[in-house]
């Protein structure tokens, strides 16, 4: 039995409940958990947000970018310059920032639409020394290797900060707790908006481009726009991510934005799944959790110790998993964790037949 959801989609009952209760449980998150797995999720949601870019790019039309971490800096430097330096309100300096990081995305897509493969990797990652060159020496700007502080947002008469004091039912209200929902909100709008990309004609020409360029030249697919056009919408998707892990982050150094960066977004989209929006966030929640946790629990784990004392740190440890778990996605689960889930919920029912049969 099924409820209708428009012309010919229809919504299974299990399957609202589920998603109601997956709501219901992340409202509830602030009110439960302590600051520090706010901030981990907030991390996450950052991180989903840039792969559900970085996915449109080399997932869905096959473009390898290892820059994705300059177009993270845009925006988070740039919401500071905007909202602080140019006195904008601060819901008008997030979105220059978005825009500002999908022009300099714009100002590379000429490059973006002629070259392929490693060759588009190898240009991207000149992007990266070239960003952590102007962050680390326009000083006035960028605050230099200091770095600067973040202004909080203030939207609707709310402000995103620890002041002026906030309680809800007895808990505190401080600044992970309010950017928690703005934190959900950006990462619905980004991955509704990325769904109807994928799901509609330009989803469609990106995948044939991805699958054979040639051929979609030939049906008619403005190959070198659309590869451009991909980029720019992979620009802003960065820079949405940037502005986000600036709130939370409240303090921005160049450090942040290295070629590990880049490197950890790629890993994200492939352990995740490639060319899904789901996977971007499933990869996302992985990689972002587990540097975390081990510097959480270190000092329970074998092998993992603090630096210096013979053992590997936890950012070391980190991205030993990060490699053995793409070694084993690759060997084993094209797919990625959402193949693998997508796999697991359709053997279920074939195991109650089984049963049934019996």
């Amino acid at each position: 039995m099924s409820s209708t959801a428009g012309p010919g989609r229809t919504v299974r009952p299990a399957r609202l409940i589920a998603w109601l209760a997956a709501v219901a449980v992340l409202v509830a998150v602030p009110f439960y958990l302590e600051a520090f797995w706010l901030q981990t999720g907030l991390f996450a949601m950052s991180a989903a947000i840039g792969a559900i870019g970085l996915n449109l790019l080399t997932g869905a039309t096959g473009q390898l970018s290892l820059g994705h971490a300059l177009f993270l800096a845009a925006g988070a430097y740039s919401y500071i310059v905007f909202a602080e330096d140019a006195g904008l309100p601060t819901p008008v300096a997030a979105a220059c920032a978005v825009v500002l990081a999908g022009v300099i995305g714009g100002l590379f897509s000429p490059i973006a639409g002629r070259l392929k493969g490693a060759y588009l990797g190898i240009a991207t990652l000149a992007l990266i020394f070239v960003g952590q060159h102007v962050l680390h020496n326009a000083g006035p700007v960028t605050g230099g290797s200091n770095g600067r502080q973040v202004p909080p947002m203030e939207l609707f008469g709310l402000v995103f900060d620890d002041r002026p004091e906030l309680v809800l039912l007895d808990v505190p209200f401080g600044a992970l707790e309010r950017l928690w929902y703005l934190g959900l909100v950006l990462l619905a709008g980004a991955a509704a908006f990325a769904r109807g990309v994928l799901a509609g004609r330009p989803g469609i020409a990106m995948n044939a481009i991805r699958d054979h360029e040639t051929a979609a030249g030939v049906m008619g697919v403005p190959v070198t726009r659309y590869r451009a056009a991909v980029f720019v919408l992979s620009s802003m998707y960065g820079g949405l991510a940037g502005v986000l892990l600036a709130l939370v982050f409240r303090q921005v150094v160049p450090d942040n934005f290295g070629m590990l960066l880049s490197l950890d977004y790629l890993a994200m989209i492939v352990i995740g799944g490639l060319g899904s929006v789901a996977g971007s966030v499933l990869g996302a929640v992985f990689v972002s959790l587990l540097p975390q946790l081990l510097m959480r629990y270190g000092d329970v784990l074998p092998l993992v110790a603090e630096p210096g004392t013979g053992g590997f740190s936890p950012a070391e440890a980190a991205r030993i998993l990060y490699g053995a778990a793409v070694v084993a996605v690759v060997l084993f689960l094209p797919g990625g964790l959402l193949g693998l889930i997508t796999r697991l919920r359709r053997a279920i029912p074939r195991v109650k037949e089984v049963k049934w049969a019996r």
